[in-house]
């Protein structure tokens, strides 16, 4: 079982366009048997768990922004009912994501914004695999022209695809090959 974390928009357009595809991508990771992670916001990582709560999913973590829950609710204004836990990392959101992209095995990314795009570049950074689920728009359709004019970016590590199930298997099998000689580590 491996840590999927979701990232996307958590407003602006591609979250409308993405929301269906957000809830398919959380389904196709519960039934996998792995467990979601997001940056436990609002729009499409949210959607994301919820579509991985209703597809069965085991394990649903959120990392926060916050410090603290009341801080999560009141000053973020960030849901927590698809979460079973929340870590409230303190660490407002750019450590939030650094956080977040270093804890996941693989990231699907879905539409979004700036924080999309720093989440994209951490995992780029740190050889974390990266799955775009296309058809949301926004950051993600750039994606494949910044691959072609950034240096020492690992485009292995990068995959497009448009159905949420042939994407969480793509990054599965990436992460079995990287994985090989600790297969028993990643045991259920």
């Amino acid at each position: 079982m491996y840590q999927f974390c979701v990232s996307g928009a958590a407003k602006g357009d591609s979250v409308e366009e993405g929301k269906e595809l957000a809830k398919r991508a959380g389904r196709a990771i519960a039934k996998s048997g792995h467990s979601l992670m997001t940056g436990a916001t609002t729009g499409l990582p949210n959607y994301a768990a919820e579509g991985y709560k209703a597809g069965g999913g085991k394990m649903s973590l959120g990392i926060s922004p916050a410090a603290t829950k009341v801080e999560h609710v009141v000053k973020y204004r960030l849901p927590t009912e698809a979460y079973d836990t929340i870590l409230y990392s303190g660490l407002h959101y750019v450590g939030r994501d650094a956080l977040l992209i270093s804890s996941a095995d693989a990231v699907i990314s879905i539409g979004g914004r700036m924080g999309t795009l720093h989440e994209f570049t951490i995992a780029v950074e740190t050889r974390t695999p990266i799955g775009f689920l296309q058809g949301a728009g926004g950051i993600g359709d750039e994606i494949p022209a910044l691959l072609e004019i950034l240096p020492n970016i690992h485009k292995d590590m990068v995959v497009f695809e448009t159905d949420a199930e042939r994407l969480v298997e793509k990054l599965t099998k990436l992460l079995d090959k990287m994985n090989k000689s600790y297969h028993n580590v990643y045991r259920d």
